[in-house]
C-alpha cells in the first residue's frame, strides 16, 4: 500500500509516494538520492543511518517514512551552506575524525543535535550523547576532539 506524504528535507518541501512499510532511510536514499546516511545494523544499534527529524536524531533504518509526514528532516547533505561546510564537518576533517566514512554521517548529525541542545557540553556529555554511534575504524579519540573543537572547547 502506498501513501502520499509531505515533509521538508534539508529545507526543501518534498511530496512523495511511499510504501507504508518503507523506512525513512530507504526513502531518503532511493527516492531523493541523499546517500550519506548508511544502512548498518538494521537494529538501531550502530548509528550509521541517523537522520534528524525535527532536530532530534532518529534511527532511520527503522523509522517509517510515513511517520515523518509534515516533519523537518536534515541529512548530512543539508549541513553545509552552499560551499561553506558546517563547523562540525570542518572539525571532522581537521581532526581526522573519519577513516572509511561509513559512520561519519551519523556522528555528524548526532553531534549537531547535541550541540543544538547543549552548546557547551562536557566530555562526559559528548560521550553519553554519541554512545549510540559506532565507528568500526576506531576513530573515537579523533571524533571526540572534533566535536569539542566544533563546540569551542
Amino acid at each position: 500500500m502506498k501513501k502520499s506524504i509531505r515533509f521538508r528535507v534539508n529545507g526543501l518541501e518534498r511530496e512523495l509516494e511511499v510504501s507504508t512499510r518503507a523506512t525513512l532511510l530507504d526513502t531518503v536514499r532511493d527516492q531523493l538520492g541523499l546517500t550519506a546516511a548508511k544502512l548498518g545494523c538494521e537494529m538501531q544499534v550502530c548509528g550509521a543511518c541517523t537522520l534528524l527529524v525535527n532536530g532530534k536524531p532518529v534511527s532511520a533504518c527503522s523509522y517509517l517514512a510515513v511517520d515523518a509526514a509534515d516533519a523537518e528532516i536534515l541529512t548530512t547533505e543539508g549541513l553545509a551552506s552552499g560551499d561553506k561546510l558546517h563547523p562540525l564537518q570542518e572539525a571532522f576533517m581537521d581532526c581526522g575524525a573519519l577513516q572509511c566514512g561509513y559512520c561519519t554521517s551519523g556522528f555528524l548529525l548526532t553531534a549537531k543535535a547535541m550541540l543544538d541542545e547543549m552548546p557547551k557540553p562536557t566530555e562526559e556529555d559528548i560521550r553519553e550523547y554519541l554512545a549510540g554511534n559506532l565507528c568500526r575504524c576506531g576513530c573515537y579519540g579523533e571524533i571526540m576532539q572534533a566535536v569539542k573543537r566544533a563546540a569551542g572547547l
